[in-house]
């Protein structure tokens, strides 16, 4: 660690509100507007360069099927290998470049977004990913921004964190190396923000990156890309490719200098990379790095004596907020016999009110899903439940996708708690409710425990305390995230770190310096100022 620098306290970037009139929401409608008129080519970004291929594939808004966004180039083999080896070529210099000149390139790109690119990256997630503009502010600026500016901070603490003790002659330090190789960061398309974060949150403890993103959010990726090398990123300090799943696991999770991976995306899909790396183990240099973030079957579990309207909004915007596709959105409530009535005809009431549309009509609350295979998995479930005479569906339950892809937000009802959509990750704006007996409280806490193998995130509404300190205790495993009288989504960064366990991951928790750590390897050094010159110790003396 060099000099004696401080950072800048890190502080949560405020959120707009976009209102009617103000300039904020005149600026973002402007800048959708500038947006939809032209197509763009996003090219990979190997080693500083823009990299385009002749193969093309379209980028489309999931909620306007017939507006062409623009193109990106796909890669093949060869550019895997071209961005590990442009990774592998800037590790030296990026290494020995000071840790507060790596602060600062992120710490601009902090600015950056917060100010002149705010807009353009709120408005790319609103077309290419179909967030409404709360949904859109909240994660691609505001939760991008504070990636930066916290994990700068938890950086600068991480550094300072040396032994305390030492003796008259001797000088103990610590020496947090970056990992010795590269880093594969691989990203979903529902946050903008984990997007950036995965490969920047390894960059910054001096790793270098091969970054892929999922196809559906390179859109917004390449602005992110863009705005990282504006703040002065160094070639081929983070490589962004566009190339298939298995084209990079082949090549990447086989390589001698691989050393991690960063990941957020579905549970098969990294136990499936889990069990590819173990395959390779004998191969690489050191035993590789492996941080997820996965799946959730998160719940709201209600007791007796909650607030009817605490629970129809958490309910509400924790499920159906971004049309559900968030690995922390409320899927599953179990609801006691006596509360049912009142809330479910309010909480009917408020889905039924939510307007659903295109992105670029600020007063719709629900929009599209994210791509034909998302929607065509979501309407065969509510197919299977309006086929199924035990279950019944108290709203929503109709799709389309004509001009975009359309699922509303439905309520499904159930009399078996193990019914499918309790249990299996839907990913969608489908909300699945059990009513249980009131006194069986205890017991239906057991079940939410053991229905789901994900433990994600969950939440207990209850006034009664006594209820809340059982809930706490009981579903100690079953939540990373655990919240008391609030919806089971929007964790905040320094506030909530994020990440589960079970079948959710590794629960190295995004937001935290815990995840900073695990893309550093600690070095211990002794220095002996005053070194003994004889093997011989006092008890031998005669």
């Amino acid at each position: 660690m060099s000099g004696i620098f401080r950072v800048p306290k890190a502080v949560n970037e405020p959120v707009l509100d976009y209102m009617p009139g103000s300039k904020e929401r005149e600026n973002l409608k402007k800048t959708i507007d500038e947006l939809r008129s032209k197509e763009i080519v996003a090219g990979m970004h190997i080693n500083g360069e823009i990299i385009h291929t002749d193969k093309r594939a379209i980028m489309r808004p999931p909620h306007d099927l017939s507006h062409k966004l623009g193109e990106y180039s796909v890669g093949d083999a060869t550019h895997v290998t071209a961005a590990i080896d442009a990774a592998m070529k800037a590790k030296k210099n990026w290494n020995l470049l000071p840790w507060e000149q790596r602060a600062a390139i992120f710490l601009k790109a902090a600015d950056l977004i917060a100010g002149p690119y705010r807009a353009k990256i709120n408005a790319a997630t609103m077309l290419c990913q179909s967030k409404n503009v709360y949904q859109a502010e909240i994660d691609a600026a505001c939760e991008m921004i504070d990636f930066l500016r916290f994990n700068v901070q938890y950086m600068y603490e991480i550094y300072t964190e040396q032994p305390t003790e030492n003796s008259k002659t001797i000088w103990n330090r610590i020496e947090y190396r970056p990992l010795e190789g590269f880093v594969f960061a691989l990203t979903p398309f529902n946050f903008t923000a984990i997007s950036g974060n995965l490969p920047t949150s390894a960059a910054l403890m001096g790793n270098t990156v091969v970054w892929k993103p999922a196809n559906t959010q390179i859109y917004s990726a390449n602005i992110l890309m863009e705005i990282f090398e504006e703040a002065g990123l160094p070639p081929g300090v983070i490589n962004l490719i566009y190339v298939s799943g298995p084209t990079a696991g082949d090549i990447i999770f086989k390589h001698p200098d691989f050393a991690g991976i960063h990941f957020t995306g579905s549970t098969e899909i990294f136990r499936q990379i889990w069990k590819d790396i173990g395959n390779n183990i004998e191969k690489y240099k050191s035993y590789p790095r492996i941080v997820g973030e996965t799946g959730g079957k998160d719940f709201v579990m209600v007791h007796k004596s909650a607030d009817v309207d605490t629970v129809v909004a958490a309910l509400s915007r924790g499920a159906f907020e971004y049309q559900g596709q968030k690995c922390s959105a409320a899927s599953r409530a179990y609801i006691p016999m006596s509360l049912w009535n009142e809330i479910k005809n309010k909480l009917v009431s408020e889905v039924k009110s939510m307007k659903m549309g295109p992105t670029e009509d600020f007063s719709n609350f629900i929009n599209a899903v994210i791509d034909e295979k998302s929607f065509n998995k979501l309407a065969s479930y509510i197919d299977d439940a309006k086929n199924d005479k035990s279950v019944e569906i108290l709203t929503g339950g109709n799709y389309n996708k004509t001009k975009g892809y359309f699922i509303e937000p439905t309520i499904i009802l159930v009399s078996d708690p193990k019914y499918k959509t309790m249990c299996e990750e839907l990913f969608g704006p489908v909300l699945t409710i059990f009513v249980y007996n009131d006194e069986e409280f205890e017991t239906t806490l057991e079940l939410v425990d053991n229905t789901s193998e994900y433990a994600l995130t969950g939440c207990i509404i209850a006034q009664d305390r006594y209820a809340i300190n059982i809930a706490t205790q009981k579903l100690s495993n079953s939540a990373g995230n655990f919240y008391i009288n609030d919806k089971p989504t929007g964790a905040v960064v320094g506030q909530q770190p994020f990440g589960g366990a079970r079948g959710s991951g590794t629960n190295d928790k995004a937001g935290a310096k815990v995840n900073l750590l695990r893309w550093v390897s600690m070095r211990t050094i002794k220095e002996n100022f005053v070194p003994p010159k004889d093997y011989r110790y006092p008890f031998l003396n005669t």
